[in-house]
């Protein structure tokens, strides 16, 4: 334990945001510097508990009071070690996740959790400055192929573990660089991308091979891939975008989230001049209340949007923990991103319980405008508020309503009818079935990630990850020593 009475004399404290005024002037990342003294005395809260709740909480299982504790006898060495014991990718989690593990985190019951993302962003940081994140090919090559589909979080995760196994491993990429949605989802002011470089270089040299612009399905069709390599993993994410089918849906400046920030990205990395989509000197509209959302109102305020405006169906989340979400379960409440506190600065809102009823245009065929109505809900099925309807201005409306499963096309269709049982290929929820191996209904074809539990958290990416590359690599060789972070039949907290 690191310090006895550190969770009575210590409370939370979290690196400070740049100004508002500054950072959205630029597309660097919002926090400063968390001095040591501070990271130490958030170490110390941690209580060692004979249950450590946050385990569970993290779907990696995360070996947390063990590292808080190194963090705070200054064995940061170690701390790396057993950070990367469990998480390939903690850079990607400290700055991208919603910490399951802070909201089962034991001293949570009845005061501030320990700030976990933060000792955990702290610990890979130091470990890059200092030198300790090097490559780790293996000692013995298997002579095993693997192609790995996707290269987000859960792909990542699973081409490091089957190539540091042994294998051979190809990731393939339909965009034109590596990294789905880290590369293209996440804007830079949230996670720059030399992040991903600098793992991406690690793996490289550990031997993983990357081809990006290849759209597997078509450029190599699901028969090729089976034929060249001795086993698959599938990791395309959960891309099938919830729409908005009402009346004015095809007006020029209606857009979906991920046909908005992916081009804003593109700008950043120096591949687009401006984009294409841009909210410059716009009335902004986003349809959606969740973190993809919030990530389109910090695009458009660093764009220069004229006003920025976010609708969400649901209510305004209580701001404590309400009765029926309980500790250790993760609870839905109000929050306050930085791209929120961007938006208030610049005189932006959010509206709650309202849902768009008709996107209205001009005569050159542009949205200008949508018509709004509050409702009542979820319980009474969203109904209309007779007598709110009104109109506000948007010139440029994002949608980022989450996502519906993964894409039906020519792989998945082509995979399903290779598929010993093509009806069942597919679940229930549109998800690719798998079994407690991360088998899909195609021999040697593993899935991990959104593409079979559907649209989920980037640490349930990298959990999965790691179980079908264990699981795959038990397929190619009959055993394995790569650990196993979840079934994916379990039940999450989150």
């Amino acid at each position: 334990m690191a310090d006895p009475k550190g969770f009575l004399t210590h409370a939370r404290e979290l690196p400070a945001r740049r100004p508002v005024d500054v950072r959205i002037r630029d597309w660097r990342e919002v926090y400063e510097d968390f001095p040591r003294p501070a990271l130490t005395r958030q170490a110390a809260r941690c209580m060692d508990c004979g249950i450590p709740f946050c385990h569970n909480g993290c779907p990696l299982g995360n070996l947390i009071p063990e590292w808080n504790d190194l963090v705070f006898r200054d064995d940061w060495r170690e701390a790396i070690e057993r950070l990367h014991a469990t998480n390939n990718f903690p850079e990607f989690t400290g700055r991208l996740c919603p910490a399951p593990c802070e909201s089962a985190c034991v001293l949570g019951i009845n005061a501030d959790p320990v700030a976990i993302k933060r000792v955990e962003v702290e610990i890979i940081d130091r470990a890059f400055e200092e030198g300790w994140v090097t490559p780790q090919p293996p000692a013995v090559k298997t002579g095993r192929r693997v192609a790995v589909v996707g290269s987000g979080p859960a792909g990542l995760a699973a081409a490091q573990q089957l190539t540091r196994a042994g294998h051979d491993v190809v990731v393939f990429e339909r965009a034109d660089r590596i990294g789905g949605l880290l590369r293209y989802g996440i804007p830079e002011f949230k996670m720059e991308k030399r992040h991903v470089e600098r793992r991406l270089e690690q793996m490289r040299a550990e031997g993983t091979e990357f081809r990006a612009g290849v759209d597997v399905g078509v450029d190599v069709t699901a028969a090729r891939l089976r034929e060249e390599f001795d086993a698959v993993v599938l990791a395309g994410g959960a891309t099938a975008w919830r729409d908005l089918p009402i009346a004015g849906r095809e007006l020029a400046g209606v857009h979906q989230a991920m046909e908005y920030l992916p081009p804003a990205n593109k700008v950043q990395e120096g591949d687009l001049p401006v984009s294409p989509i841009s909210a410059e000197g716009e009335h902004v509209v986003v349809i959606g209340g969740g973190d993809t959302g919030a990530d389109c109102i910090g695009t458009a305020v660093r764009q220069g949007a004229l006003s920025v405006t976010q609708l969400e169906i649901m209510p305004r989340p209580p701001a404590d923990r309400p009765g029926s979400q309980p500790w250790p379960t993760y609870p839905m409440l109000f929050k306050m991103e930085s791209a929120h506190e961007e938006l208030e600065a610049e005189g932006g809102t959010r509206v709650y319980a309202v849902s768009t009823t008709e996107f209205v245009g001009d005569e050159q065929g542009r949205v200008r405008a949508l018509r709004l109505v509050d409702v009542e809900g979820p319980a009474s099925g969203f109904r209309p508020i007779p007598g709110t309807e009104r109109e506000i201005p948007a010139g440029l409306v994002t949608l980022a309503m989450g996502f519906l499963g993964p894409e039906k096309g020519p792989l998945l269709t082509d995979l399903a009818a290779q598929a010993a049982d093509p009806d069942a290929f597919f679940d229930a929820r549109g998800n690719v079935a798998r079994d407690k191996s991360y088998m899909s209904g195609v021999e040697g074809v593993f899935v991990a990630g959104d593409m079979g539990r559907g649209q989920s958290l980037i640490v349930w990416a990298i959990a999965e990850g790691r179980s079908a590359a264990a699981a795959a690599d038990r397929y190619l060789t009959g055993e394995t020593a790569l650990p196993v972070a979840i079934p994916p039949t379990a039940r999450p907290l989150v």
